[in-house]
């Protein structure tokens, strides 16, 4: 083999890792931009407070209707679900189908890549309101 080849071979693998480090910024960056839609209701980061709706922080793997201080509906605290990828986007087509009862009133999301870029930032953002 020659080193001309393992050169080519290794900035090409280079190549590669940068854009997928590229295509993870953009979805975060457009879920970011999407949040913008949650922001009359939910707050998120090291200074977010409950809201009109609770503050999303440590959503990932949060049980729902736990954030500390929201008066969640009894549907929301006793739906069972454990915030993840499958059921976050579930959820997030329309809301008032997925948990009975929820206060929340917002129309949903029906576009999957919105949702998904939307789930990328959420999930970034430990307990504390620290970007993981």
């Amino acid at each position: 083999m020659s080193k001309a080849y393992v050169w080519g071979a290794l900035l090409g693998a280079a190549a590669l890792v940068v854009a997928a480090q590229n295509a993870a910024a953009q979805d975060l960056a457009a879920g970011e931009a999407s949040f913008k839609k949650c922001l009359p209701c939910h707050a998120i980061g090291e200074d977010a407070k409950n809201k009109v709706g609770p503050e999303l922080n440590g959503i990932d793997g949060r049980h729902s209707g736990t954030a500390p201080g929201y008066s969640y509906s009894d549907a929301n605290k006793n739906s069972g679900i454990t915030w993840d990828e499958t059921q976050f986007l579930d959820y997030i087509k329309d809301p008032r189908a997925k948990i009975k009862g929820t206060k929340m009133i917002f129309p949903g999301i029906k576009n999957e890549t919105e949702a998904k870029n939307l789930w990328a930032y959420l999930k970034q953002f430990d307990a504390s309101g620290k970007k993981k």
